[in-house]
């Protein structure tokens, strides 16, 4: 069983003021113990030995994209499973997104994409939403998985609620100019042929921000992160949830999401 866990961990897990959130961070990777972790806010591990640092305490070695406008990404994977190819997508994404693509011994070459979205357009985050899946299409075999913050209300659900619990400054990033609700970059992903691992083998509550304790203005119980399959990928995965209580709560503004898929080492 191969478990993948994406993470918003929020500036690196150190504020400009207030405690340092690594070893919560630790905690919970160590809590959950898995095997491909994809992390999105990586301010400072740019600096290589804070990334080496970082793999060491969780037991896993870090893959890297850093970033022209915003926050590194990272896909880190852990012994023994074996990385074929591992680079980032080159986009000129708000964020960035990183690939890495690992050998299993049922599905042949297994690729995931680490990607955090443009939290400010929905234009923008559209636009992206497109390359990240033309980066799957071209991703080797069938079997790919795109995990991260995609900023972006999922379709189909009555927002009205949460957007209305917002200051005005943070509801014009989830809406249009017409005032309709901005959840074209999440449709985008189903109209590429992705499905949505929470919805298809969920369970619990989806949403992922804030956390009790650490939360900010900008969130009003949002499920913002995400974990996307292809069709192949999507028949092997078991129990997607959002991981809630202890150490989650004080470590970051996001919940972790977690999915559990039938796939061995090659």
């Amino acid at each position: 069983m191969l478990r993948v866990m994406t993470w918003n961990i929020r500036t690196g897990g150190r504020d400009r003021t207030g405690p340092d959130r690594r070893d919560r961070l630790v905690r919970v990777v160590g809590d959950q113990w898995p095997d491909v972790l994809a992390l999105q806010e990586l301010r400072g591990f740019d600096a290589a030995d804070v990334a080496e640092r970082f793999g060491d305490a969780v037991g896993m070695r870090v893959h890297l994209a850093r970033s022209w406008f915003g926050q590194p990404v990272a896909v880190l994977v852990r012994p023994p499973w074996r990385v074929l190819s591992a680079a980032p997508v080159r986009r000129p994404f708000h964020h960035a997104a990183q690939r890495v693509t690992l050998a299993t011994a049922e599905a042949g070459p297994f690729t995931v994409v680490s990607a955090h979205l443009d939290p400010y357009c929905g234009r923008r985050r559209l636009l992206e939403a497109g390359w990240l899946a033309a980066a799957l299409r071209r991703a080797p075999g069938e079997s790919a998985l795109l995990a991260g913050d995609l900023n972006t209300l999922e379709p189909g659900v009555d927002h009205t609620a949460r957007i209305a619990r917002l200051p005005a400054a943070y509801q014009r990033r989830h809406l249009r100019r017409d005032g309709t609700v901005e959840t074209r970059a999440v449709a985008r992903l189903h109209r590429a042929g992705l499905v949505d691992l929470f919805t298809h083998a969920g369970s619990g509550k989806p949403e992922t921000a804030p956390t009790r304790y650490d939360g900010g203005a900008e969130f009003s119980g949002m499920r913002l992160d995400y974990l996307f399959g292809t069709p192949e990928l999507a028949a092997l995965a078991r129990d997607c949830r959002v991981v809630r209580g202890g150490a989650t709560e004080y470590a970051s503004d996001h919940y972790p999401v977690v999915v559990d898929l039938d796939l061995t080492p090659a």
